[in-house]
């Protein structure tokens, strides 16, 4: 969240403060967290002629992590074929929405990478 005031690579020509830097420290964390990164950076690596996107993984990462969330809405699996009912839809609408309020930040916006439109629809895929 940018705080504005002379700092210079956060400015804004109509005072507008949500500007964000990002500073990666390799020495941060565990060496768990360290390879999760890792992998993370591999995947984006390989794949980013595929898909453009990062998909915000290391600021996912840190958030949930901060929060120590924890998914506690089954995942909903429906088969080819399958009757899509209410409880199962209700079921998946419970998990996006548990899901993107753990994101969510405490001055209720999502950070996101936005590349591409000018409209930003929060992510319904979970990586739990």
């Amino acid at each position: 969240m940018g705080e504005g005031g002379n700092h210079p690579y956060l400015f804004s020509t109509n005072n507008f403060l949500g500007r964000q830097t990002w500073e990666y420290d390799p020495n941060a964390g565990t060496p768990e967290e360290r390879e999760e990164v890792e992998a993370a950076r591999r995947h984006f690596y390989e794949n980013r002629f595929k898909v453009k996107s990062c998909g915000d993984l290391l600021w996912r990462f840190q958030i949930l992590r901060e929060k120590k969330f924890k998914q506690k809405i089954e995942r909903v699996r429906i088969e080819d074929g399958a009757e899509i009912t209410h409880e199962k839809a209700t079921a998946a609408m419970r998990r996006a929405a548990l899901h993107l309020s753990a994101l969510q930040t405490t001055h209720g916006h999502w950070p996101a990478q936005i590349a591409g439109p000018l409209f930003y629809l929060p992510p319904l895929v979970s990586t739990n």
